[in-house]
C-alpha cells in the first residue's frame, strides 16, 4: 500500500508494540493525535484537552504509559492519577455515585483519565496491557474510570478487566452522550 501524500505509511497492526513509561508532557501532541483518531476529536477539542492533560500532570502521583512500534511511533497511551475529590471529574461524578450508593469509591482510588489506541492496533491486547501495567503501579485499592455509556469494545474490555458499572447515564457538561462510571478492585485480573 502506498503512503498518503506527506504522511507516514500505514502501520502493520501485527507489528509488536512496546509498553513503557511515557513522558506525557514532552509528547502531549503525539498522544493527543492518537486520541483524536481513536476518539474522533477535532482541532478545537484537541486544543482544550491539551491544557487539561498538562494540568493533570501536575497532580501528585500522575503517571502515563505509551505503546510504541519498533520505529518509535506512538500507537496508544494511558494516563491516570490518584483520585482527588476536588478535581473537576470527581465533582461531576460524586452526585451520581452517591445516588447509586458508591460515593465511597471516590476515596482510595486511582482514576484512569484517558486510554486510547489507534484503530489499527485495537483488539490486539494493547489497551489491556496499558491499563493493567498502569494500575499495577498504583498504591490505591481500586480504580475508577468513565466511558461513553454504550455497548462498545472499550466497555467490553473494561468489564473483562473487572470494572463494573457504579453509575450510569452520567452527563458531563459539553459531552453529547451520557457516560458510565466504572470501578474495579486492584490488581486487575489477568486473562
Amino acid at each position: 500500500m502506498l503512503p498518503s501524500a506527506g504522511g507516514p505509511p500505514p502501520q502493520d497492526p501485527r507489528e509488536p508494540v512496546e509498553i513503557a513509561p511515557l513522558d506525557l508532557e514532552a509528547h502531549v501532541d503525539d498522544a493527543l493525535a492518537v486520541q483524536a483518531v481513536a476518539f474522533g476529536l477535532g482541532d478545537d477539542e484537541i486544543g482544550v484537552r491539551r491544557h487539561i492533560v498538562l494540568r493533570h500532570l501536575t497532580t501528585p502521583g500522575a503517571r502515563a504509559l505509551g505503546a510504541r512500534t519498533p520505529e518509535g511511533r506512538l500507537v496508544g497511551f494511558v494516563y491516570g492519577m490518584p483520585n482527588d475529590r476536588t478535581q473537576w471529574w470527581s465533582t461531576v461524578v460524586a452526585g451520581p455515585l452517591r445516588a447509586a450508593g458508591f460515593e465511597d469509591w471516590l476515596d482510595d482510588s486511582f482514576v484512569i483519565t484517558e486510554l486510547h489506541v489507534l484503530p489499527l492496533h485495537q483488539g490486539r491486547g494493547v489497551g489491556r496491557r496499558l491499563i493493567t501495567m498502569l494500575t499495577d503501579g498504583a498504591g490505591e485499592r481500586r480504580s475508577l474510570l468513565s466511558a461513553i455509556d454504550t455497548d462498545s469494545p472499550a466497555r467490553s474490555l473494561y468489564h473483562r478487566l473487572g470494572y463494573r458499572d457504579l453509575a450510569r447515564y452520567v452527563h458531563f457538561p459539553s459531552a453529547p452522550s451520557p457516560y458510565a462510571v466504572m470501578g474495579a478492585w486492584l490488581p486487575l485480573p489477568r486473562p
